[in-house]
């Protein structure tokens, strides 16, 4: 992970979003690891703010997944 020292922050402020948009960057102060600083879609992607998860209408769904799905409500309403 790239660091800046908090003193720095101000000189190479271009620098340090430059280094943002490809990973997290550590700021330091006194030598020491005190921030990440980070894009927002890193941020939303570990947060789970924005979901990859998609939602669909049961009549759509494919047949095989359909009868995996039938399999487990018929499992856990028999308690296994």
């Amino acid at each position: 992970m790239k660091t800046f020292p908090a003193a720095d922050l101000t000189r190479h402020t271009g620098d340090l979003f430059t280094a943002a948009t490809l990973g997290p960057v550590a700021i330091t102060k006194h030598r020491k690891p005190r921030f990440v600083i980070m894009s927002v879609e890193k941020y939303e992607q570990l947060s789970g703010e924005h979901s990859s998860q998609l939602a669909v209408s049961v009549a759509d769904m494919p047949e095989a997944l359909g009868a995996l799905l039938d399999k487990g409500i018929e499992d856990f309403l028999d308690g296994q």
